[in-house]
């Protein structure tokens, strides 16, 4: 093996900019890519009101019936005017022209949604018992799920892994709080969770009693909200390694510098249904992060299984997790022959794993390449490399509408190499966790990458995040995870 690659002192494992963001590679006439270009006036200019009355948002007439068909946002064009001088963050009562109440919500002069629904009843207070009351539930219904045994193929024991509060699904807009063992990931992302940062985490650490509260404020839609970034220890101490144990397997999760929280918790379900797809194949995974799936389908028997990235320090974090999980010796990690597709590093698995370091090359059943995966499956169609179960888990191409139409080309590109890249009777398991890619609009954008392929596909399961993930029927943008799994014809 070559020697390991040393660390660039950029953020770790954080994709290129090619597969992290696609909105990056349709920047035009250097024009900086982004939402805030895309919002109206309104969304920083507030109508205002009588400054001196009572702080509440009018809503023009005929725009309250979103909110009565309990909707927990408030955007900016439906707002006649806000009364009194609020700040960012304070709540309001929110009524409609008539002056009838309608909700108590979050007030954010800086967002183009202008509101998010704390409560849709008049007599109840917004203070810290609210919060205590709404999170106590949450964690009494995620309670059955972190105790029960794991379902997956050859798992035992229980998941340490579990989203413990995902925003407006649990009435929290703007909150979400991950388990990861005894560390706790939190991630505010609106002005009305910022408000009441120091009260969320002092409940959550006497609810929970983890070792560590991590802050992950630090996602693209602060900007949106006119938040600034954060990253760092909230409560406790930052354990040195965290780990998290997914139907019998273990993961190092890097919650100071992962992606998202540090791990995808949303594809637990998904990853272990992998397991039973992959006997006897040879699977390609792309956008493969540190690793989830890729273990998933060796544990599953696939004969072989190419993971691509285009970060080396993920891919390093993946190498590590396959040894720390025991896998036999023929399952032992191994360079990829990129021949040119990328770059043709190795990434040493710990000697301290017990893992045998002069298994043969021929006999290694993990390769990890680290590319730009757009470029890389390019590269394994003009090699006729081929492959009989391909999993497409890309990053968010489109986190609102605005970006729909330039992301469908992507998912079309990418989805339509997979196509070309299987074997007759092959599986494609393709995913988008992009708010602004409906589920039929995804549907409509493989089908049609499907027809460009020449090959017929059904679709023989349709995918969606774990039961931790919950959606609320009022309000559709959190199923923001859609996948298919399909089967190419003969």
């Amino acid at each position: 093996m070559t020697s390991q690659k040393p660390k660039s002192p950029s953020t770790p494992h954080r994709p290129a900019q090619g597969n992290r963001d696609f909105r990056n590679r349709t920047k035009r006439d250097g024009k900086q890519s982004g939402e805030q270009k895309n919002l109206p006036r309104s969304a920083l200019q507030q109508p205002a009101g009588n400054a001196a009355a009572q702080p509440a948002i009018l809503l023009k007439a005929g725009r309250e019936k979103s909110l009565l068909r309990r909707h927990p946002w408030i955007f900016s064009g439906a707002v006649e005017r806000v009364d009194g001088a609020p700040l960012s963050g304070d709540t309001l009562a929110v009524r409609d022209a008539a002056g009838n109440f309608l909700a108590w919500a979050a007030y954010n002069a800086s967002s183009q949604i202008t509101a998010r629904v704390w409560s849709w009843r008049e007599d109840e207070s917004i203070d810290a018992e609210f919060f205590r009351r709404r999170i106590a539930h949450a964690l009494a219904a995620r309670r059955a799920l972190l105790t029960s045994p794991a379902s997956g193929a050859g798992g035992e024991g229980v998941n340490t892994g579990m989203r413990l509060i995902h925003a407006e699904s649990d009435g929290l807009p703007g909150l979400i709080v991950d388990q990861y063992g005894d560390t706790l990931v939190i991630q505010i992302g609106s002005a009305g969770a910022e408000c009441w940062r120091d009260t969320l985490a002092d409940i959550l650490q006497q609810l929970c009693n983890p070792a560590c509260i991590y802050e992950r404020s630090d996602s693209d839609s602060r900007a949106l909200e006119g938040l600034e970034l954060r990253n760092g220890v909230l409560r406790g101490i930052l354990p040195e390694s965290v780990e998290v144990i997914e139907h019998g397997l273990r993961f190092k999760v890097d919650v100071a510098a992962g992606q998202k929280t540090g791990f995808y918790l949303d594809q637990r379900d998904n990853r272990a249904l992998t397991e039973t797809l992959a006997r006897d194949k040879d699977v390609l995974n792309c956008f493969c992060y540190t690793g989830g799936f890729s273990l998933y389908a060796l544990r599953g028997g696939a004969k072989s299984v190419l993971s691509i990235d285009a970060s080396g320090d993920a891919l390093r974090i993946a190498a590590q997790n396959l040894a720390n999980n025991g896998m036999d010796a023929a399952a032992l990690t191994r360079c990829c022959e990129a021949s040119g597709a990328g770059k043709a590093a190795s990434y040493p698995l710990p000697q301290s794993a017990g893992c045998a370091s002069n298994v043969s090359r021929d006999t290694a059943r993990a390769e990890w390449l680290e590319a730009d995966v757009f470029q890389a499956l390019r590269k394994l169609r003009d090699q006729g490399r081929s492959f009989d179960f391909i999993i497409l888990d890309p990053p968010k191409f489109a986190p609102t509408a605005a970006f729909a139409e330039k992301a469908a080309r992507g998912y079309k590109d990418i989805n339509l190499l997979a196509f070309k890249l299987l074997r007759p009777g092959g599986l494609l398991a393709t995913y988008s966790c992009s708010g602004g890619i409906s589920a039929d609009l995804f549907q409509k954008i493989i089908a049609g990458a499907a027809l460009d392929a020449g090959v017929d596909a059904q679709i023989v399961h349709h995918l969606h995040a774990s039961a931790d993930h919950p959606v609320l029927l009022s309000f559709p943008e959190g199923a923001y995870l859609k996948g298919l799994v399909l089967r190419v014809g003969l």
